[in-house]
């Protein structure tokens, strides 16, 4: 959901509103000077005294606490039979019973349970549930999956892997992406990439075809005890152009976009995954080791605040990738490299007409890695694209929209149009033939909503024919924006 539906002045991209008067300090001096901690509220292992100005997500983060896990933040698989893209990695198979929730800790189990009723299909691999090579091997074993997703931020748990040849991971995807924070194993039976006294971090593309091996980068470090043997806290901040990782608070590894280019992926919003599996390479589980515990004390989240009112969509409104309408039921079978619209992933929406000289460009973005492309032809038709109905949701009052813009050398369309449609607010052309050309500017207009939005408002980009002069060039468009302004 459009994070200007709840009609905030300050946008905090999916943190709590009951926050924001605790967190009137500007981003601007965040960074410089020590941010109060709301009462009750934790700090980033990382940063204690928070200087960087963080705010917890407490739509994702949970204490758990209490007897039971809070299915308004979780999915749990197997719940009522449901499953989310996959029942778990074979042989083992995910099941509701082995999530718990004791003693202040989220408990994943993992048990030997010939009884089970396993799923008569073909998992990953080529493996069978509750089978492996003929033998028998009948694991189950327990994940949740946070229902709402996140853009950007610091995440961090305070975990211990279960004793076992069984994965304790911390992971995440999104929109052809994902991020394994890390995946760890108390007890491998075979030396291979996941070690009991090494921590490993790795990063998946998912664009299609996805073919495997996805895997684009990673990050292994040994460390100086067991993972299963006692708790440790595991960090990761997820900026827009770097990646950061920390174990106990300590800072173990940087990756940035600037390194990486094309290969940084991690562009869209993210679900959070803590799971255990069988990883056949690693060797099977022995009945003996089992039942054993992937146990989690907290998983939490922080993001900064925002004046830009499409904060939690800024992939989308950076062409991204798709807008989430996240008050409907994302689909079970929704996969990471699905480009296909629904009423939980939507995405721009342009006329076959107006495909030809309005595309996405994978190779130049102000921010990420995609922009609009604008490419002219002779004899070219108004041509224009939406947003999906009920993106915008905006109260009257006073705003200002920006964007950035590439200007190749040439002569351009005169003017670039942007406005909302219902009610429908047109807002002062943006001159382009005097912009300054061969790198990204941002330019910003004010406007007025004497009224507030209808349900099924949109925001459009409009170029006219009438308005392109012969020869004209390309440009590219990114990182739209709206703020409320006095």
């Amino acid at each position: 959901m459009v994070t200007i539906r709840k009609y905030l002045t300050l946008a905090i991209s999916g943190a709590s509103i009951a926050l924001l008067s605790a967190c009137q300090q500007t981003a601007s001096t965040a960074n410089e000077n020590q941010v109060s901690i709301p009462a009750g509220q934790p700090a980033p292992f990382s940063d204690p005294s928070n200087k960087g100005g963080w705010v917890l997500n407490e739509e994702i983060s949970d204490e758990f606490e209490g007897d039971s896990i809070d299915k308004s933040k979780w999915l749990v698989q197997g719940d009522n039979g449901e499953y989310y893209i996959w029942k778990g990695r074979a042989p083992s198979q995910f099941t509701a019973h082995n999530v718990l929730v004791e003693d202040g800790k989220l408990k994943i189990r993992s048990q030997w349970e010939p009884d089970y009723p396993f799923a008569f299909e073909e998992g990953h691999e080529g493996n069978t549930y509750g089978e492996h090579e003929g033998q028998k091997v009948p694991v189950t074993t327990g994940a949740v999956v946070s229902r709402k997703r996140f853009m950007n931020g610091y995440m961090e748990v305070k975990s211990k892997a279960a004793d076992a040849a069984m994965t304790s991971s911390f992971w995440m995807i999104g929109y052809q992406q994902e991020l394994d924070v890390f995946e760890q194993m108390g007890n491998p039976k075979i030396l291979g990439n996941i070690r009991e006294d090494h921590f490993k971090c790795t990063v998946h593309d998912w664009s299609p075809p996805a073919i495997r091996p996805t895997r684009l980068f990673g990050y292994s470090k040994k460390l100086p005890f067991r993972v299963a043997d006692d708790f440790h806290v595991y960090g990761a901040e997820w900026g827009e152009d770097y990646l950061s990782l920390y174990i106990d608070g300590e800072h173990v590894h940087t990756v940035t976009q600037d390194e990486l280019g094309q290969d940084w992926v991690l562009n869209n919003p993210m679900e959070i995954w803590l799971d255990s599996e069988i990883f056949t390479w690693l060797g099977l589980p022995h009945k003996e080791e089992l039942p054993a515990d992937f146990e989690v004390e907290y998983m939490r989240v922080w993001q900064k605040p925002s004046d830009n009112l499409l904060a939690k969509d800024r992939a989308f409104f950076g062409f991204e990738g798709p807008i989430l309408f996240e008050d409907q039921p994302r689909p079970l079978d929704l996969l990471p490299e699905s480009s296909i619209p629904d009423d939980y992933q939507k995405f721009w929406l342009i006329d076959d007409v107006s495909k030809e000289y309005l595309r996405f460009a994978d190779n130049r973005g102000a921010v990420g890695v995609n922009s609009l492309k604008f490419v002219p032809r002779r004899n070219m038709p108004d041509v224009q694209a939406y947003t999906p109905k009920g993106a915008i949701n905006l109260p009257a009052g006073e705003y200002e929209i920006s964007f950035k813009i590439w200007l190749r050398h040439g002569w351009h369309v005169e003017n670039l149009y942007l406005g909302l449609t219902s009610p429908e607010v047109k807002i002062e052309p943006f001159e382009l033939t005097n912009g300054e050309r061969g790198g990204w500017i941002t330019m910003k207009k004010r406007f007025t909503k004497t009224q507030a939005s209808n349900p099924d408002d949109q925001l459009s980009i409009h170029v006219y024919k009438d308005e392109l002069p012969p020869g004209s060039v390309d440009f590219y468009l990114d990182d739209i924006q709206i703020k409320a302004v006095d």
